[in-house]
């Protein structure tokens, strides 16, 4: 890739990237696929959207909002773009931290990130000061941009991260000051291979890895399973529950939707019973949620009203047979479920329509292909188990981390998962091959909850794993070895799970407790989590 083809002043991005000897092998097989050298995807997703549908219609809802039109959007982001350049000296190449729930405000600054040419770091409300320090040190941060009611993890982060709060009344609030500027805006040029994205995922040794995307990968994925597995139309108005710091999320939410000309609704955060409430009220088509919501609202009774939806995509989470088929029963719509994974940006397998088996995960999406291999990388027959490896336009690239080598074997992504493959190229779910455990869509580092877990004045020792659990599939639990003397009761309980949340992100604390005199470990002293995970669930087999 030649270093001249870049508009990044500030090159960190660019010499973070791994050699592109260790990247996958990339395939741009599909007509659509072949973008032109020079792209900035904003541009391509916002003014050009405008410029072929027109920019009165209806973009970004939210309740009890007024609606944002395509023009309010384009206005307000290049207003965004000429207050990071013009007011705080923002250059191409720099990382703009982004935080606050799904609101038109976030999307609006995402965009302007991006017209600037900087690189967007988009982070859940949830996230901790200790969370967000290792974000800050590892993407080198220069700047963010806040929702004004979560500026207090940011501002306990030290050295102090230069922060600008958005939709707030205060005079210096980001919503004050776009009015000094004009809502006209020379998008920067970038190339198709500037990076454009930061986004951090969970290692299962604990520290997050922050995978970087181009600016032409953000259009691969709405090129391909948006556009043929979704298949989206200019009249349809989105939702979900999925926030936009999780790639599911942004394709789902505001990549797709525009793509296509479409809407969409922005909700906060909402239970199943709520979500299905604003499809309702709001005459939502499609939506993306986890199969947690969608099993919730089955067994709630939720699922009755909603006639407008035409499209529900599943993923975050396998999706058993049962609740496929129970939604389907209550509402006539065959859920589409996926596989994807931050380091792919999006979903990969998965299958819509006539081409669903209940049970499956679907197909490769047109543009993907995918395999099953042995340990070795060598691949296996139909019908025989092992690790999921993947190749498309999309792929893997950590930023400066040793464990590029072991997402990507000889061009191919192995994801971590385990598969099945059948005689009609229907890809079947297994489990995880890896120690992340998977609860309610989130992936959750089992070595990051026990240090938070060790944190806690009368913990000894502990050891977190994930058991099956019908509801969120996957539950995190922890085994815990109390400091003598401290009672073993249900308000020690409550204690070590108040002090998880208020260490690192709420959703990641451990559901269940239980103490042991001491952890099973192997005589080198290795903590043999295996043992925990057959202690709550007898069927688990033998693995580590």
């Amino acid at each position: 890739m030649p270093d001249a083809l870049t508009a990044h002043v500030d090159a960190f991005a660019r010499t973070s990237l791994p050699p592109e000897s260790e990247w996958p092998r990339l395939l741009f097989e599909l007509p659509e696929l072949q973008y032109p050298e020079w792209l900035n995807c904003a541009t391509a997703l916002l003014d050009d959207t405008i410029a072929r549908y027109g920019g009165d219609r209806p973009c970004l809802l939210a309740p009890g909002q007024a609606p944002w039109s395509y023009d309010r959007l384009l206005a307000t982001a290049n207003r965004v773009a000429h207050v990071l350049t013009d007011d705080l000296d923002v250059v191409p190449g720099n990382r703009v931290l982004l935080r606050g729930p799904n609101s038109p405000w976030l999307v609006a600054c995402w965009f302007g990130v991006l017209k600037a040419g900087a690189v967007a770091v988009t982070t859940m409300p949830l996230l901790r000061a200790r969370e967000l320090g290792d974000i800050r040190e590892i993407g080198r941060v220069a700047l963010a941009l806040c929702d004004h009611r979560f500026l207090d993890d940011l501002e306990a982060l030290t050295p102090a991260l230069p922060t600008v709060a958005y939709g707030g009344q205060a005079p210096c609030d980001l919503s004050r000051r776009v009015e000094a500027h004009p809502p006209t805006y020379e998008d920067v040029r970038t190339a198709a291979v500037d990076v454009a994205l930061l986004c951090f995922t969970s290692g299962t040794t604990g520290r997050p890895k922050a995978t970087m995307h181009f600016h032409r990968d953000v259009l691969a994925i709405a090129d391909t399973f948006s556009a043929r597995v979704v298949k989206p139309e200019p009249d349809d108005l989105f939702t979900g529950t999925p926030p936009l710091a999780f790639t599911f999320g942004l394709g789902g939410l505001v990549v797709f939707p525009l793509r296509a000309g479409a809407s969409t609704l922005l909700l906060e955060r909402a239970t199943p019973a709520e979500l299905a409430r604003h499809i309702v009220e709001h005459g939502v088509t499609v939506c993306f949620t986890a199969p947690t919501a969608y099993r919730a609202m089955v067994s709630t009774g939720d699922v009755a009203g909603l006639a407008t939806l035409r499209r529900a995509v599943s993923a975050g989470e396998h999706l058993d047979e049962g609740t496929w088929r129970a939604f389907h029963e209550a509402t006539g719509i065959g859920l589409i479920d996926g596989i994807g994974s931050t380091e792919m940006l999006h979903v990969f397998i998965s299958a819509a329509d006539d081409d669903i088996r209940p049970g499956a995960t679907g197909r490769e999406v047109p543009g993907y292909h995918a395999r099953i291999v042995d340990p070795a990388g060598r691949p296996v027959p139909d019908g025989t188990a092992g690790r999921l490896a993947v190749q498309g336009p999309t792929g893997c690239r950590y930023l400066a981390d040793p464990r590029q080598r072991t997402y990507v074997e000889d061009g191919w992504n192995i994801t971590g998962d385990t598969f099945t493959r059948d005689a009609d190229g229907y890809f079947w779910y297994h489990a995880r091959n890896d120690d992340m455990i998977v609860s309610s869509g989130y992936n959750i580092a089992g070595p990051e909850v026990e240090e938070a877990v060790l944190s806690h004045p009368d913990v000894l020792e502990c050891a977190v794993v994930g058991v099956p659990d019908d509801a969120r599939g996957s539950l995190v639990k922890a085994y815990v070895v109390s400091r003598e003397g401290a009672d073993r009761g249900p308000a020690l309980i409550r204690s070590i799970q108040d002090h998880v949340k208020a260490e690192i992100a709420p959703y990641k604390y451990p559901r269940a407790v239980e103490f042991l005199d001491e952890l099973p470990r192997t005589p080198t002293g290795k903590i043999q989590r295996y043992q925990l995970r057959r202690r709550s669930h007898p069927e688990t087999p033998q693995g580590g």
